[in-house]
């Protein structure tokens, strides 16, 4: 396996969802706004979506890539009857998951957004909302489990295309929505368990040269299955911990008005880099360290950890560097538009500013992780989670009253750093982990790198100023001209100083 061609190619289907979900973003950004409307889908859309994130990107994998991947090198029909066990078992979980929260939905709601409470007209709607995207959890929940099928073999191009079916579906039904203006967010609200269904059967047209489904409701709980769900709670818990400090922040932003938009909005912002610097990495990374670990392979073990380690520097640093510089300017010029109001794009942009700050710790805490889950090891890095969670939480309630909503990016920065140094003190202090002399070298090349591109985005920025004003109709394209110069610069200079290298790309580990 060759970790950057990998992560490029998990990472340019995964670009390309994202790129979708951006002009997704958009038009409900000119169609909804940050108005009551647009909290309320973001509510009813941030729950199953969150846990999409928690369970489709990485997390169900950390628990179950190690294990299947153990059965496998066994044989394929131990690996297939684990597989089927573990497919039974995660139906009906989430078949009771899901009718339980229907019938208890607007408790639930009012746990996730309690502010809503004071407002009948918009916690009702919420609830609707609520009612018609929760199936979703379970059809990409399935669909997880297909993908980490699929990448226990290698086969990374279908699982991280699959999210791009959301989007798409999101985008027609946007578009024909507002032609027939005619309750829209409903509409979004059924696209969305639409997507799931059909990123469901998606998967499984491709999963079936691995594995076939057996549907069975009779199954043991054998060690191997008590071993997996041991290790399955953590892992969400600890691998989808950014995320569910998000999802603490909008239970506590949905307090103050708007709010709750400003930091979707901003969310999906920085969520683009992280999902190639960190939930890539971490997904490539983990089966083939995996099977590194139980063959004992030292060399190898941190030869492949310190690569993806730089690799993930190499792509978080200097996104951190240009959302700091520009994120107001990069808000206005991808959503200030239409029902997106002057006071939208500063307050998103602030939320964006200090999010930019835990870019580098949120890869971190994906790559640290997936050290933890490859040795079979998911309760360190959720005792460390639940450490970071609580200091969230402790850190936005206190500020609240005072500072308002950017609190919530401020805590969620502090929790995550916190969060990645523990990780990386107690994988030093187990002695598994070791930095090699390749990627301290290239770490600051990439940090002076970084540091020139910032200075280069910045002048750019200056140049076009006129051209990325609120009011400018095609700010836009002035913002990808600027972003993708800089990112040229930037890998011109990589190259120059050799902080990274073109035999990289070559090299299989």
């Amino acid at each position: 396996m060759n970790i950057i061609k990998s992560t490029g190619t998990f990472g340019f289907y995964t670009l390309i969802s994202r790129i979708l979900g951006y002009l997704r973003d958009i038009l409900i950004a000119i169609f909804l706004g940050t108005g009551p409307l647009a909290d309320a889908f973001f509510v009813a859309f941030r729950i199953p979506n969150t846990f999409r994130r928690l369970f489709a990107e990485g997390t169900f994998n950390a628990a179950f890539v190690p294990s299947y991947t153990s059965q496998l090198v066994k044989s394929k029909s131990r690996s297939n009857k684990f597989a089927n066990e573990v497919f039974n078992l995660l139906f009906l979980s989430l078949l009771f998951v899901t009718l339980f929260v229907q019938l208890f939905m607007p408790a639930f709601v009012g746990l996730i957004a309690p502010g809503f409470v004071s407002d009948s007209g918009k916690m009702e709607v919420a609830i609707e909302l609520t009612r018609i995207t929760f199936p979703f959890l379970m059809f990409v929940s399935l669909a997880s489990f297909f993908s980490a099928i699929l990448n226990s073999h290698n086969k990374f191009a279908v699982a991280s295309a699959a999210p791009i079916i959301l989007n798409i579906i999101l985008i027609a039904v946007l578009i024909f929505g507002k032609i027939l203006n005619d309750k829209l967010i409903y509409y979004l609200a059924y696209g969305v368990s639409l997507s799931g269904i059909l990123q469901l059967f998606f998967l499984y047209f491709f999963v079936k040269k691995y594995y076939f489904v057996k549907l069975s409701f009779i199954f043991t709980f054998n060690q191997k299955i008590k071993i997996f769900f041991k290790k399955l709670l953590p892992s969400i818990f600890s691998s989808g911990v950014t995320q569910i400090n998000i999802l603490v922040g909008t239970i506590i932003a949905s307090f103050q008005a708007s709010a709750v938009s400003y930091l979707y909005y901003a969310d999906r912002i920085y969520q683009i880099n992280l999902a190639i610097a960190g939930i890539a990495i971490g997904v490539v990374v983990l089966p083939q360290l995996s099977k590194y670990i139980q063959q004992k392979k030292k060399k190898n073990i941190i030869l492949i950890q310190n690569k993806a380690l730089e690799l993930s520097m190499f792509l978080s640093i200097p996104a951190a560097a240009a959302l700091l510089i520009g994120s107001e300017k990069i808000i206005s010029a991808l959503f200030g538009y239409g029902s997106f109001s002057e006071e939208g794009v500063y307050n998103s942009a602030k939320a964006l500013y200090f999010f930019a700050l835990g870019l580098p710790a949120f890869s971190l805490i994906k790559v640290f992780s997936t050290f933890f889950f490859a040795n079979h090891d998911t309760k360190t890095p959720f005792y460390v989670s639940l450490f970071s969670v609580l200091l969230n939480i402790l850190i936005s309630i206190y500020y609240f009253k005072s500072i308002g909503f950017i609190i919530v990016p401020i805590a969620t920065t502090i929790s995550s750093w916190f969060n990645a140094i523990i990780l990386f003190i107690f994988l030093n202090n187990r002695n598994l982990f070791k930095f090699n002399k390749t990627f301290l070298q290239g770490f600051f090349k990439i940090i002076f790198a970084s540091t020139l591109m910032a200075f280069f985005f910045r002048y750019l920025l200056i140049t076009f100023n006129n051209q990325l004003l609120h009011q400018y109709y095609f700010k836009f394209f002035y913002l990808i001209l600027c972003v993708l110069l800089s990112l040229i610069f930037y890998l011109f200079v990589s190259f120059l100083i050799k902080a990274f290298k073109y035999q990289d790309i070559k090299i299989k580990y």
